[in-house]
């Protein structure tokens, strides 16, 4: 009898996380080491955020909470969603995790069987196909094409569903291409899963506030309303609010599924911490403004690392229209010799030689389902992110 679950040897452990580490533990060992591979703001959290946490501490607010979160929380999730989207839902549709992550694991656990198949656009998160795969279900990978934006055709998403399906799973803006839809986009989608009710949608809108220049973000709920008993919407206040380690993300959706989520999480961590919960209420409730001064300067980030990735040889890298990513294509470089000597065969070796070489750690693109790409991060320092790219044209520019 083997000790580890079978579900282990269908997950990969997350390529994201194995970067940077591999970035600290060069960087403790004394390299110049630039770490482009986490997906997290550089940003504090806000000063009313944290004052509301340490005023909730101070009003003893530290016991237990319900395993959907506060009222009070849930309560600013239902008014957010009803602001910002035009969604009507009641609290008790609404749940709190610890993190999307969570949100997205016990909706899979609470849904899946052997057998139930779940559409996942390429490129995606890394950790969707894992989550599927470890709660019985099984991925079906929907590539998608860089001179379409790495946005997925209406076409492709119908090709794909079969009576098996489950899941659709769908993420705007992408980590990790950055690639938005807009409302017409998105409307071609849902006209699609109008036709078949039995998929069901989860969309995972994290990054709903990091969108640049005119474009408007839109859920697909709100685009088609005859979705509603099917969606489950998620969010979080990780990255516009930069609480990455307050770990708190967050769903709405129809009221069976929210309990049958609820009742996972009540046996597998209950409620998230309380203190974080109180600085969400706060984050979602308060001030905003600090959120399009955020956008401004990841807006002028993503110029500047665009613009000099398509200066470096063998590189293209497409303009998107959120997040804090760019997948700029690497293909131009695919067979030439790096310069220690190795030959660049796959977008893996790419990355790998680049950080031995210069010291810039980025994320190859078939940890995401599609190469030969790569994802950098672009949440720190425009003078870091300047330096890197310095590196990597000369690292490009020195492969022959």
């Amino acid at each position: 009898m083997a000790f580890l679950a079978d579900a282990l040897s269908r997950v990969k452990p997350s390529a994201t996380i194995a970067v940077s580490q591999k970035a600290r533990e060069l960087k403790a060992k004394g390299r110049d080491v630039i770490g482009l591979g986490a997906g997290e703001p550089d940003f504090d959290t806000p000063d009313n955020v944290k004052k509301a946490a340490i005023d909730a501490i101070n009003r003893g607010e530290t016991k237990y909470t319900p395993v959907s979160g506060i009222p009070q929380l849930r309560e600013a999730i239902a008014a957010k969603f009803k602001r910002e989207n035009g969604l009507d839902y009641t609290a008790a549709q609404t749940i709190v995790g610890t993190g999307g992550k969570q949100i997205l694991f016990n909706a899979f656990m609470a849904t899946l069987n052997a057998g139930d198949e779940v559409i996942i656009p390429a490129p995606y998160w890394v950790s969707y196909p894992e989550m599927v795969s470890i709660c019985g279900g099984t991925p079906v990978f929907v590539k998608t094409k860089q001179e379409d934006n790495f946005k997925l055709k209406a076409e492709d998403l119908e090709k794909a569903i079969t009576p098996k399906t489950k899941w659709f799973v769908f993420n705007s803006p992408s980590n990790p291409s950055g690639a938005a839809y807009s409302h017409d986009e998105l409307k071609a989608l849902t006209d699609v899963l109008v036709k078949y009710p039995h998929v069901w949608i989860l969309t995972d809108d994290m990054y709903e506030h990091l969108t640049f220049g005119d474009f408007k973000f839109v859920t697909p709920v709100e685009v088609e309303p005859k979705l509603y008993d099917r969606t489950l919407t998620m969010n979080g206040v990780s990255k516009a609010y930069a609480m990455t380690g307050w770990r708190i993300g967050y769903a709405a959706g129809p009221l069976e599924l929210i309990k049958a989520m609820d009742m996972i999480q009540g046996q597998q961590t209950s409620g998230a911490a309380s203190i974080a919960q109180w600085a969400a209420v706060e984050a979602l409730n308060g001030p905003q403004d600090f959120v399009a001064q955020n956008k401004k300067i990841f807006e002028a980030r993503r110029d500047l690392v665009v613009s000099m990735l398509n200066q470096a040889q063998g590189i293209s890298c497409p303009t998107p229209e959120g997040a804090f990513y760019v997948y700029p294509s690497c293909a131009g470089l695919i067979g030439k010799t790096a310069p220690s000597g190795k030959v660049l065969e796959t977008d893996e070796d790419f990355v790998t030689e680049l950080l031995e070489t210069e010291g810039v750690a980025v994320v190859h693109g078939s940890a995401f389902g599609l190469g030969p790409n790569f994802r950098i991060s672009y949440a720190t320092s425009e003078d870091l992110l300047e330096e890197a790219c310095r590196r990597i044209q000369r690292f490009c520019n020195n492969c022959r």
